[in-house]
């Protein structure tokens, strides 16, 4: 990595501009907005006024999509069709884009009212929303995936600014490194912009989860949807703008407003499913994996290795320089080794306090490794980058804070508020994909009154699980869900390429896409092992593997292109019956 040169210095220049104009417009926008703090925080089970509007405008797109596909519909009777990226890390975020733009090569994409995601597909919403008219645009899209990427150097000067404010954490370091070194792009536009654009896109939905209501709450307290316009618990049916997200609520009143998110930070609140013990989990060393236990003494311990494990391979992601490669790749594998020390230690340790103690000692140990390792690098840019990188950073893993956000529901008094959100002045946004990988929860019911969902499915663990957890979630919340046959389930281990479930009266028609499936795997084994290869926690996809994923997903939707017409013809005789 260079420094020095006039044009990486104009880069970080223009970047430190761009930041600094977003916050000054923010803050214009909190003095427009001062005089509607009365009513800041709206409830509702109905779309609010400036999505009915967009809805409106982009029905009218559709319109014409389904004349230009032989489909009869007239104005007032335009079915309602979403598409829903899952989650899956890079897999995810790579899929949706070659799902969608072969969707419009097809001449399909725009039958789509909404674009729902979680977790990895936001990555790539967000990547593609920063594009007025990425619908219409989308080789630049796939072009931005295999591109040079962002300097750390421009991550870092993010990374500064966002620490001096209040509700720093891990999701922002997540955040910073998934959009420059994933998504190879830094979009500092913020989502609220997107409200006074046209109608050519789907309506974008990202979701996310709260932490306490998640753990301990009941389920109405669990999903979040963000939108263009307002962001909220929809069970609850209580929102505020979105451009409010962030600012201080009390009793109800906005106290005071702060600069809005910009989406470097949502797309970290969205795709963060590390910041979740039970992902952690997942990642035990054998010798800590005790078959039909967890050593919850251990949990610091796998907190700590695991995030820096996985923050090593992010950084490594920002770089294309072999001296800075080889240089993570040894402290990867100073990780690994101290990881995999001889366990014995731990076995003579008897009661949870000495597990414990033991568990904190090797902690600090893991991140004094990072240090010393980082003060024996040679001098030059990459060191200086590095050290402030693990300035930042370790302070945050002990801490281990993910997805800070003012609360605005904090001593609101209505009934109807868990006091899982009611009781602190903050909350905790984590990737929706720990609940249920697919934003279904957002496109249940009457509220969006969805006809069709195309759901192509990137999920890494067992197939159809996306489908059964909705299901169950509908029931709880009493909200209609097509029915799914036993038999179907039994295919998850090598499963079709495109399912359909038929919706009845309100029930929505779900057509489901896996990505794997035995149009592109032989039999059950290579099945297996393509989820194993394209699996969601691991370093930054090479340019083949990208290649293949973005082949795959396009393949998907050009074989099922009849499938889809069908359905989307039945949505449209639904409507009119």
């Amino acid at each position: 990595m260079q420094t020095g040169h006039t044009g990486f210095s104009a880069s970080l220049i223009c970047l430190l501009l761009v930041i600094s104009e977003a916050i000054a417009q923010s803050e214009d926008n909190m003095e427009a907005k001062a005089a509607a703090s009365e009513t800041a925080v709206r409830w509702s089970q109905s779309l609010c006024a400036g999505e009915q509007q967009y809805v409106r405008q982009r029905k009218q797109v559709v319109l014409k999509t389904l004349s230009s596909l032989g489909i009869n519909c007239t104005a007032g009777l335009v079915p309602h069709i979403a598409l829903l990226g899952s989650g899956g890390g890079q897999r995810a975020a790579v899929g949706l884009v070659g799902s969608l733009y072969q969707m419009e090569e097809e001449g399909l994409l725009d039958t789509l009212l909404y674009l729902g995601g979680v977790s990895g597909s936001t990555w790539s919403m967000s990547s593609l929303y920063s594009d007025p008219e990425w619908s219409t645009n989308l080789d630049r899209a796939v072009s931005r995936l295999s591109g040079p990427g962002v300097e750390m150097e421009l991550a870092l000067a993010w990374l500064d600014e966002r620490s001096k404010e209040e509700n720093f954490s891990l999701t922002d370091v997540w955040g910073v490194l998934t959009s420059a070194g994933i998504m190879k792009q830094m979009d500092l536009r913020r989502f609220s912009d997107e409200a006074s654009r046209n109608a050519s896109n789907p309506y974008p939905i990202y979701c996310a989860i709260e932490k306490h209501c998640f753990s301990n709450g009941p389920i109405e307290g669990k999903w979040f949807e963000v939108s263009p316009h307002q962001a909220g618990f929809p069970e609850l049916g209580v929102f505020i703008e979105t451009s409010l997200l962030g600012s201080r609520f009390q009793g109800g009143k906005l106290l005071e407003q702060k600069p809005e998110m910009d989406m470097v930070q949502l797309q970290g609140v969205f795709g963060c499913a590390l910041a979740h013990e039970e992902v952690i989990r997942e990642f035990i060393p054998p010798w800590l994996d005790v078959p039909g236990q967890i050593d919850f003494a251990a949990e610091e311990y796998l907190r700590v290795y695991n995030a820096l494990h996985k923050l090593v391979a992010l950084t490594r992601s920002t770089s294309k320089d072999p001296a800075s490669l080889s240089d993570l790749d040894k402290l990867q594998k100073i990780l690994e080794d101290k990881v995999n020390r001889n366990e014995s230690a731990w076995q003579q340790s008897r009661s949870m306090e000495e597990r414990k103690t033991l568990s904190k000692h090797w902690s600090l140990e893991l991140l004094a490794v990072v240090e010393t390792w980082s003060q024996d690098l040679e001098e030059g840019a990459f060191k200086t980058h590095v050290s402030r990188l693990i300035q930042t950073v370790l302070p945050l893993i002990l801490k281990w804070e993910w997805g800070t956000t003012a609360n605005f529901l904090y001593q609101y008094q209505e009934h109807s508020v868990p006091p899982c959100l009611q009781l602190k002045d903050r909350f905790h946004l984590l990737d929706a994909g720990l609940l249920i990988n697919v934003a279904y929860p957002s496109f249940l019911g009457d509220k969006r009154d969805i006809d069709l969902l195309i759901a192509p499915e990137y999920s890494a663990g067992n197939m159809f699980e996306t489908l059964t957890l909705a299901r169950d979630y509908a029931a709880a919340v009493n909200k209609p869900f097509p029915e799914i046959d036993e038999k179907i389930l039994e295919e998850r281990d090598w499963p079709k390429d495109c399912y359909v479930f038929e919706g009845k009266d309100k029930e929505p028609t779900i057509v489901y896409m896996p990505l794997f499936n035995r149009n592109n795997c032989k039999d059950a084994e290579e099945f297996k092992a393509k989820m194993e290869e394209y699996s969601t926690f691991q370093r930054a996809f090479s340019q083949d593997k990208i290649e293949f994923v973005l082949e795959t997903a396009k393949t998907n939707v050009k074989n099922n292109k009849e499938t889809l017409l069908r359905e989307i013809n039945k949505a449209v005789l639904r409507r009119h019956n």
